[in-house]
């Protein structure tokens, strides 16, 4: 009985610093998207809001490591498995994801967003540019116009927004997971 409460308090800590830091993280992401759509609409390079886009997404898995180290040292007394950290960590990032697509697919629905039509315009020019030929130009703009025919499927939308984030989360968790294990407590 008292190693199954116990283990319903470990849960529960468990799942309130899954709740906290997942959600930190998924608000730095969904609040980038915000940001750049602003400036987007003034004009930014389609390349520099990827590269902006990616960095927070790097800040905001720096809170998948802060979130696993508090589990370990706060409610684990500075003991963790490569499992459980790996657990913990992947519950953080599928948070932070979940939140940064939904706030995709709300602002993009909302909107009526032109973001898949810019980008396409962007990746034609960037190939015209680097001197491709006419023939190669034209299979990748064919190529583009059928993915944003399937982008128009919001399962297909959803699934595309969560591959920009959720590997570089799961990098992190694994990292992480490795970095943080600990069999025993540390001595101070």
């Amino acid at each position: 009985m008292e190693a199954h409460f116990c283990r319903n308090i470990k849960t529960k800590e468990m799942k309130r610093n899954v709740l906290i830091y997942g959600s930190i993280g998924g608000l730095i992401t969904a609040a980038w998207v915000l940001i750049a759509m602003v400036i987007f609409s003034h004009g930014l390079d389609m390349t520099l809001g990827m590269v902006l886009g990616y960095t927070s997404m790097f800040i905001a898995n720096i809170f998948l490591v802060v979130g696993v180290k508090n589990y370990r040292d706060k409610y684990n007394g500075g003991v963790i498995t490569f499992g459980k950290a790996l657990k913990v960590g992947l519950l953080i990032t599928l948070l932070a994801s979940t939140i940064y697509v939904v706030n995709w697919l709300i602002y993009d629905y909302a909107t009526g967003s032109k973001v898949m039509e810019s980008y396409t315009e962007s990746m034609h020019q960037q190939l015209v540019d680097s001197g491709a030929s006419e023939t190669f130009i034209a299979k990748q703009d064919a190529e583009m116009k059928e993915f944003m025919i399937q982008y128009q499927n919001p399962f297909f939308k959803a699934a595309m927004t969560y591959m920009e984030i959720l590997p570089m989360g799961i990098l992190f968790a694994l990292i992480t997971a490795i970095a943080m294990r600990r069999k025993v407590p540390k001595v101070a």
